[in-house]
């Protein structure tokens, strides 16, 4: 069997990486890269000029124009932290060069911090992934399917209108050839036209051409102007390899079997649109394994401030 390039691509080896950001000046200096690739833009006025500064230890900026002052991690997702950017930067390494994925118990050990600053940090990382992936549009041609995250519970209402799962909408952009390119993988409140329409708007370019099995709702791409094909295959493997279907049926099958084998259980309600994000987020940007640390990092550096209670808030559907 032919070896998979993809699969077998060198990624960032924990020796280079240790070498790379094995101190904290090292991650100083990357966060400030990320944060300002081309030099310090005040946060409140956008200003450049500026004046630096120690104040008890701390390196403050402070814009010539608005007078405003900032540190490197104000306003960004290491916003308030006690940890090391050492560690955080250990938990950048780890969320992006494992096979899978990586649970907030198995962090907890690497790290060595406790569970509850684990959680928090993994959370706060996935929602940097949401963030990037929240105005992705697919082009072309786009394979599209329905699914569920999660279980019925014990004394809980049977079947898809279970309080324990979650539906989403998966979606895998083609090119010409039948390669796959990006995948858009979000909840949804529902399988209604209305809900899927509000999706299509969001995620799909204009010149999309949907792909899809025969759920009515996905009728709902035709109304917006979206030429659309459905595929009836009937039922079993042979459904999964249909033409049209085959991309969008194994990227549900690895992202299902890679959260089966890494948690034994998380709110799937409350929390499935970071778990997506995470494996959409990591998908999108397969083919350079080696640059996913400094990819992440440019990621949390722009995006907002996350307090733990935000975290925990139940999401708004669609938002």
């Amino acid at each position: 069997m032919a070896i998979n390039r993809v699969q077998f691509q060198p990624g960032l080896s924990l020796p280079a990486f240790l070498q790379r950001y094995g101190t904290e000046s090292a991650c100083s200096e990357a966060l400030q890269q990320a944060r300002w690739p081309r030099g310090f833009v005040c946060p409140r006025c956008a200003g450049t000029a500026h004046s630096r500064f120690e104040r008890q230890s701390e390196t403050l900026w402070q814009c010539a124009a608005c007078r405003h002052q900032t540190s490197l991690l104000a306003d960004t997702l290491f916003a308030y932290t006690r940890l090391p950017l050492t560690t955080w930067f250990l938990a950048l390494y780890l969320l992006t060069q494992t096979k899978n994925n990586i649970s907030a118990l198995e962090l907890k050990r690497h790290l060595g911090v406790c569970y509850r600053t684990a959680w928090r940090l993994k959370h706060k990382l996935m929602q940097a992934m949401a963030h990037r992936e929240t105005g992705r549009q697919l082009s072309g041609f786009v394979q599209i399917d329905d699914a569920y995250l999660g279980g019925e519970r014990n004394g809980g209402t049977p079947g898809r209108g279970s309080e324990n799962k979650r539906p989403f909408v998966i979606a895998v952009e083609t090119d010409a050839r039948g390669y796959p390119g990006c995948a858009v993988i979000e909840p949804v409140s529902g399988f209604t036209k209305a809900a899927l329409a509000a999706w299509f708007t969001r995620h799909l370019h204009p010149d999309a051409e949907l792909f899809s099995d025969g759920l009515g709702a996905f009728r709902a791409a035709a109304d917006l102007g979206h030429a659309h094909t459905v595929i009836d295959a009937g039922g079993g493997r042979a459904a999964t390899e249909a033409e049209g279907a085959r991309w969008v049926n194994i990227v549900l099958s690895n992202l299902k079997r890679a959260l089966d084998g890494t948690y034994h259980v998380f709110g799937f309600f409350k929390y499935a649109h970071r778990y997506l994000a995470e494996a959409a987020w990591r998908f999108n940007r397969r083919f350079r394994l080696d640059a996913l640390v400094p990819r992440l990092l440019v990621a949390a550096a722009r995006c907002p401030t996350w307090t733990e209670q935000r975290l925990r808030d139940l999401p708004v559907f669609g938002s």
